[in-house]
């Protein structure tokens, strides 16, 4: 089985100027597709779109089988919202059970809220639960139909972190072996849940590739930025382009590759220290631009460093849209 959808859409809001989604993509069986992109790039609406809530033109197909034109409810998808959309009136189970309205053959409520760790909230009303726990009623209720495809449009993002950690674990198990698209514009999430990792900005996917391809071989500046690379031009950074033997162009190189020691192959000093979780992320000014590494050392900002870069950077493939 595959899905594939190409499909085109502009969307007209007041005040505003038309948005576009042109966009391509196709996720095989039992794949998991993270669509991976800025705010306001389209990704919600490229998802909507390709679940049949928005009219478009081109095509969506599941199996070979044209989907496109058909309601959302008979697209054989399972769809969870951001904000849960659960229905406030009904209970858990009753909101698990819903999609008895339009399918035949459901899973067993109980039973797939017992798999999520949500089995003694079957009675329980959405207003009183957690964002946690709604949302894995969400899941559930999505889960519950059998769906040939599941579409999650960014169900961690309005969660606190401890929750959003043990959700995201759990979805990993959830969608080892489910066909699925993911929405998101989290770089951990989407390293945690994709298979593939389509990176879409201005309505369009501009790098489809593994984790590894696009975190690690960026096509483009706007790429590597999203993803958390140092986006270099190695005329702006000459110490760089001598330890990398580079006549040189734009680069990628991801701060993790760089280390900060007593000696190195560049010499640059200190501008910025942000604690992150066990770390120090460090902005270091070499020549004419800033880079940025991950270190534990202590340090003040001023003092000077020495940098190790690697050998093999990234050369990115386009100059253009350098901006995310």
């Amino acid at each position: 089985m595959s899905f594939h959808a190409d499909v085109s859409a502009t969307f007209d809001a007041d005040g505003a100027e038309p948005f576009h989604v042109d966009a391509a993509f196709e996720v095989e069986r039992g794949e998991s597709l993270v669509i991976l992109g800025p705010s306001g790039s389209g990704k919600t609406l490229l998802l909507e779109t390709v679940a049949g809530f928005h009219s478009h033109d081109g095509l969506v197909t599941l199996d070979g089988q044209r989907v496109s034109g058909t309601p959302p409810e008979k697209r054989d998808f399972g769809f969870v919202f951001q904000d849960y959309a659960l229905f406030p009136h009904m209970t858990v189970r009753e909101n698990v059970a819903f999609g008895r309205k339009y399918h035949d053959d459901i899973r067993d409520p109980d039973t797939l809220l017992d798999e999520l760790g949500v089995g003694g909230l079957t009675n329980r009303y959405p207003p009183t639960l957690s964002g946690g726990e709604q949302q894995r009623v969400a899941l559930a209720r999505a889960l519950a139909v059998r769906p040939e495809v599941m579409l999650l449009d960014e169900p961690l993002a309005a969660l606190d972190v401890p929750t959003r950690q043990a959700l995201r674990d759990d979805l990993a198990d959830v969608l080892s072996d489910v066909t699925a698209v993911y929405v998101t514009h989290n770089r951990t999430t989407a390293r945690a849940l994709a298979d593939r990792i389509a990176v879409m900005n201005d309505g369009q996917v501009v790098q489809v590739g593994t984790p590894e391809d696009v975190f690690e071989r960026p096509d483009s500046p706007l790429v590597a930025r999203f993803t958390g690379s140092n986006v270099v031009d190695l005329d702006d950074a000459p110490s760089i382009r001598e330890a990398v033997d580079s006549g040189g162009g734009v680069v990628a190189i991801r701060p993790e590759s760089i280390t900060l020691g007593d000696d190195g192959d560049v010499r640059g000093t200190v501008e910025r220290i942000v604690r992150e979780d066990a770390t120090n992320r460090v902005t270091v000014a070499v020549d004419e631009t800033t880079v940025e590494v991950f270190t534990d050392r202590p340090l003040a900002v001023g003092d000077g460093v020495w940098l190790t870069v690697p050998d093999d950077v990234h050369v990115c493939r386009t100059h253009a849209a350098t901006s995310a």
